[in-house]
């Protein structure tokens, strides 16, 4: 993340409670908040975590300079004890959370904090910033991957971004969900991934012609010389002039690692049969074509129908805007209190629109796997202190449609607790990988899908269950409520 202090970065909201806490005495108070998100965006069967490494650095950098202390004096809403109390504020509590690069599935804590209510409650908006944010944009780039199949996808949308930051850490999330390097130069130095780009239709355009751009451009960068081939007539300017270079640099006994050509506008699917054509019959079948403009996983998916001669797909401002779905719908809901002998009490929330109920208590997931496939069945949310021997059967049930079961026959399954401790009493305990060790293990993380759920239209979602011990607190406790409205 950017050197900068980023405490402030909350709602007003936050502090004021903070303050109403400290007030009433209750500051030191042990809660248990739960990241979660409803739906699943793009409405696609799974989402893509990310984001943890950089909630982990704000965490680390959580402190009230001088300055964020006067400008709160400013405010007038603030007593001086509590700004005192806020100069040396520090965060004491414990994070869990799913690592980054994981598939996940709606209403399942992907992060947990687990501390006194005045440090939860401070923390709920930068995390929901970040952790949106970057799952959003992977979960975008996951589907865009699918679709190109064995295409790469080149991350391009810097320019389009909602700002630098959306630029910089949108590309971060996007090479986590599968693209294979980013225009961004800042997102390739801070983290370490590939950068890749060609040349614009200004570079053509300021030589005297299309033939000596080219010329100019092929001989600075000979091993990765891809030409943009469309700034006046595709099929009978660029590609042949691509070719008379690709030709030349062959007879002066230059070598490409990388070379070909790139499509930017026009129908993609004609032109790039027509290029693969052209450049095939030339002896190029190594040439590689590239595309751009406006794509989506949408459109890929139809030109691929098409058989479009297409290598590498170059996207955009659909990709880092996730420009049909702008938005992921995490939210940060308050799950149980512990009570003066240490014991989580469950907290719930209730609503009339069923999907907005939560599920109470301090809890921990359980992914369970098909042993001769490998594939997801199903994720269980429990309490924290429950546990399962693989050996027993394991009866699971959809906790809002409970007529939908399912048993496991012991020995046919596998279960991985999804939540990692981070911090523990205020200490990170957690490795983050690299970018590129989180994109590969995103890569193995899809593969445990079926292909069912994988799929762009219609897909098969994951069921996500409670304990049977877990589901029935919760319908006591809207049975207590339910009677409490009598």
């Amino acid at each position: 993340m950017l050197e900068r202090n980023l405490t402030l970065l909350t709602d007003l909201y936050e502090l004021t409670m903070m303050q109403g806490y400290f007030k009433e005495k209750d500051h030191d108070k042990v809660v248990v908040f739960d990241v979660f998100y409803r739906a699943n965006p793009c409405n696609n069967g799974y989402a893509i975590a990310a984001g943890l490494d950089q909630v982990i650095e704000y965490i680390k950098g959580l402190h009230f300079s001088y300055e964020a202390v006067d400008y709160l004096r400013s405010l007038h809403i603030f007593d001086e004890d509590f700004l005192h109390y806020l100069s040396g504020y520090h965060f004491s509590g414990d994070i869990y959370a799913i690592p980054e690069g994981s598939v996940i599935f709606p209403r399942e804590p992907l992060i947990k904090v687990v501390a006194p209510i005045m440090e939860a409650q401070l923390v709920e908006t930068a995390i929901l910033n970040i952790v949106n944010h970057q799952s959003l944009i992977a979960t975008k780039t996951a589907r865009i991957v699918y679709a190109a199949n064995d295409g790469g996808i080149m991350e391009f949308g810097l320019r389009r971004a909602q700002g630098p930051d959306a630029g910089l850490y949108g590309a971060r999330a996007a090479m986590i969900g599968g693209c294979v390097g980013t225009s961004n130069v800042l997102a390739g130095q801070m983290f370490h991934v590939p950068v890749m780009g060609t040349h614009a239709h200004s570079w053509i355009m300021s030589f005297p012609d299309e033939y000596q751009a080219f010329k100019a451009y092929a001989r600075m960068y000979p091993d990765s010389c891809t030409l943009l081939v469309d700034t006046y007539d595709t099929l009978k300017s660029g590609v042949p002039n691509a070719i008379r270079i690709f030709r030349e640099m062959r007879e002066e006994g230059i070598r490409s690692k990388s070379f070909g050509i790139r499509l930017d506008s026009g129908d993609l699917a004609y032109l790039s049969k027509k290029a693969r054509k052209m450049l095939d019959d030339a002896g190029f079948p190594d040439a590689k074509i590239s595309a751009s403009n406006d794509l989506d996983e949408y459109l890929i998916h139809d030109l691929k129908q098409q058989g479009a001669a297409i290598d590498v797909w170059g996207v955009g401002t659909h990709l880092i805007t996730s420009k049909d779905c702008p938005s992921f719908g995490g939210v940060y809901k308050l799950a149980a209190i512990q009570d003066e002998n240490g014991v989580f009490v469950p907290k719930i929330k209730l609503s009339e629109n069923t999907e907005k109920i939560t599920n109470p208590g301090n809890k921990t997931i359980y992914r369970i796997y098909e042993k001769e496939t490998g594939k997801i069945k199903a994720d269980l949310i429990c309490f924290a202190d429950e546990t399962f021997d693989e050996n027993d059967d394991l009866l699971l049930f959809d906790p809002i449609e409970t007529w939908k079961k399912t048993r496991m026959k012991g020995g046919t399954y596998t279960m991985r607790e999804m939540l990692v401790p981070v911090f523990i009493n205020g200490e990170c305990v957690y490795h983050s990988p690299s970018v590129m060790e989180i994109a590969e293990y995103c890569r193995q993380e899809k593969d445990t899908l079926w292909d069912e759920t994988k799929r762009l239209f219609y897909p098969h979602n994951v069921y996500v269950d409670l304990s049977d011990r877990l589901y029935q607190v919760k319908k006591e406790l809207l049975d207590q409520m339910s009677m409490d409205n009598l």
